[in-house]
């Protein structure tokens, strides 16, 4: 029985189902619209990109960047130049790629392996797991309130147990 990583499990699952509601709320017209010059679409690949490269390993040496990653692709203190774009195809591919490699590490997690350190990582898997959340849900909460700002619409939140919406995705609050 490992109650901590049934936990990590079951919240884990409510935040990527959070994180895939989210990106499908971003209507057409928002998705190059630039925020304190960043265009939002960046924001997203900046948070999935850091969920990518961080919830399991940063020091991974198997890692491989998506195909259409560039240097400065996920940097949040650089402007992309105008036309520069990734697509919702293509960010909806990579959250499902993100999406599959967390659900996969955590299907093999134990409570006891929560202390231990990934190979040529610093820290442990549980600072790994907590840092990711917390980055995970600041970089989403500043979507929220883009979205919030220019649509009037709030985006669906789960609750600690409550269901989930049986609509199909986006959901938004009544």
């Amino acid at each position: 029985m490992d109650p901590l990583s049934d936990d990590i499990r079951y919240l884990t699952g409510r935040a990527l189902w959070e994180t895939e509601n989210l990106m499908a709320c971003v209507p057409d017209a928002l998705w190059t619209k630039r925020y304190d010059g960043i265009p939002l679409w960046k924001y997203l690949y900046h948070m999935l990109y850091s969920m990518d490269r961080w919830f399991v390993n940063p020091h991974d040496p198997d890692y491989r960047d998506p195909a259409f990653h560039t240097k400065t692709l996920a940097d949040l203190n650089v402007i992309p130049v105008e036309g520069e774009c990734l697509s919702r195809e293509q960010l909806g591919e990579y959250f499902l790629a993100v999406k599959k490699k967390i659900e996969a590490y955590l299907a093999s997690l134990r409570d006891d392996m929560l202390a231990e350190r990934p190979e040529n990582c610093d820290m442990s898997r549980l600072r790994l797991i907590l840092g990711q959340h917390r980055h995970w849900h600041r970089h989403m909460g500043v979507v929220y309130g883009f979205l919030i700002e220019d649509t009037g619409k709030w985006p669906y939140v789960l609750n600690m147990n409550g269901k989930y919406p049986g609509d199909p995705m986006p959901n938004y609050y009544p």
